[in-house]
């Protein structure tokens, strides 16, 4: 994003970026806890008011270098502090989705809790894809049957989930999606749509600010 400020915090809709993740998340009635996994170093989250999350909302500085490991170390610090049960439910979300609605998180909740894996949103490929060559011509045009484009939420139970990512550290997990098909499971797609992107450059903020405002004026 080229900014000193860390992704999560930057301004949109007058707000940092990851409130309105919260937001979503706190909103919904099957929710019961909204956990926000911290690098030990963070400086900023204290410079925010976030008290209208205060009955959901639980602040844990227990990051790790990669994805993978702020998500599994959250696991063992919520079981240690706060009761986390191994049948409980845990969707996984990316602070930098501030556009997941409503309609999209129920959707997922509804669809995965009766499913034996677990689940995740995501939207079939509609662009061609192209393979590069190391000359970064195009090798090849990659057929886009059967692709999907994942996303966030993505919701196991957290003793399966737990499991996975303590068995797959030596391999380059990406999502937790991953961590669980690498035990031989099979997450179900649930369809979502593109606004729930994952803003990477700066014209994704723009665009994600739009997105919101046209939502606020519904």
């Amino acid at each position: 994003m080229g900014n000193e400020l860390p992704k999560q915090y930057l301004p949109l809709n007058n707000r940092p970026m990851i409130f309105h993740a919260i937001e979503t998340l706190c909103r919904n009635r099957h929710i019961s806890s909204v956990i926000v996994v911290l690098s030990p170093a963070d400086i900023h989250w204290s410079d925010y008011d976030w008290s209208k999350f205060s009955d959901k909302l639980i602040v844990l500085n227990c990051g790790g270098a990669t994805r993978a490991d702020s998500v599994l170390n959250g696991l063992i610090a919520a079981k240690q502090k706060h009761s986390m049960d191994d049948r409980d439910w845990i969707l996984v979300h990316d602070a930098a989705r501030p556009c997941l609605s409503d309609d999209q998180l129920e959707r997922l909740i509804h669809e995965i809790t009766e499913d034996e894996v677990g689940g995740l949103l995501a939207v079939p490929v509609a662009d061609t894809l192209k393979r590069e060559n190391a000359e970064g011509r195009v090798a090849q045009t990659e057929s886009r049957d059967h692709l999907w484009q994942a996303q966030t939420p993505q919701m196991f139970r957290y003793h399966l989930l737990a499991h996975a990512l303590q068995n797959t550290t030596h391999l380059p997990i990406t999502d937790d999606a991953s961590a669980i098909e690498a035990l031989g499971y099979h997450p179900k797609l649930v369809t979502g749509n593109a606004y729930n992107f994952k803003v990477t450059y700066p014209h994704d903020l723009a665009l994600a600010e739009l997105i919101l405002q046209q939502r606020n004026n519904a």
